[in-house]
């Protein structure tokens, strides 16, 4: 499903970006080509987060290579910020440490997952009118990964997705908000810039069952790049079509 221009009305959504090289690559891209109004909040360059939601339409938390239980002040703000779209029913989206967020501050735990997952593997969509809501007539994606951590489900949301590697992948709550453990945001470069950056991390961890190497990782962008982000346009247009129109209310 692709995006087309839409020019749209609705209240601007809010980008929450955590770590310097975890920008909203795709997602950004996204909002620009529908014509959404939208903010980063660039919290690793001292944006401070707004004590409430009142004026956006959607919010969107990105990755970061911290840990969602670290105790970093903009971390717990996030958390804040989640539980108050929850209350007010403006929809959210969760990628990576975002989706973590998510299921802390909806009272799950977030913990160290039995094995990394870095690079493209394949994730298994649950079958299930709400799985096929937000992930359409996909039944298995190649998404990126990059994650040590990984989070329970809340007892208020639903599981819709997982991999061998990691059992809680995605979940939902009705058709607002949707937490991945997975990166739907990326472009090459995004992936390209990780890797230079981070390629001592990725040999590091070389032998596990779940990590790919550099080689595989360009190789699997290349291959995958394009249907990740067809998927990522028909998830990103649920969560934007939840957006409150400007004057509603």
């Amino acid at each position: 499903m692709s995006a087309a221009p839409i020019h749209s009305n609705r209240l601007p959504a809010l980008v929450i970006q955590f770590a310097g090289d975890d920008q909203p690559a795709y997602l950004g891209a996204w909002l620009d080509r529908i014509g959404q109004p939208w903010q980063l909040a660039d919290t690793d360059n001292g944006f401070v987060l707004p004590a409430t939601l009142d004026g956006f339409g959607g919010v969107a938390l990105l990755g970061g290579v911290m840990g969602a239980n670290d105790d970093l002040p903009a971390l717990r703000q996030a958390e804040a910020l989640v539980r108050d779209a929850y209350a007010k029913g403006i929809p959210v989206i969760g990628h990576c440490l975002g989706g973590q967020l998510m299921a802390r501050a909806l009272g799950a735990t977030v913990s160290q997952g039995k094995t990394p997952e870095i690079g493209w593997t394949p994730v298994v969509i649950d079958e299930m009118p709400l799985a096929q809501y937000w992930f359409g007539d996909v039944t298995e994606a190649h998404v990126m990964q990059w994650h040590y951590d990984t989070f329970a489900i809340p007892e208020v949301a639903t599981r819709l997705a997982a991999s061998a590697g990691c059992a809680n992948q995605v979940f939902a709550l009705g058709e607002l908000h949707l937490a991945m453990q997975f990166h739907i945001e990326v472009d090459p470069a995004k992936i390209a810039a990780w890797l230079q950056a981070s390629a001592a991390e990725v040999i590091a961890e070389a032998g596990q069952p779940f990590v790919q190497n550099l080689g595989q990782i360009h190789a699997s962008t290349r291959h995958c790049i394009e249907a990740s982000q067809r998927l990522a346009d028909h998830i990103y247009q649920r969560w934007h079509s939840r957006f409150a129109v400007r004057g509603e209310g």
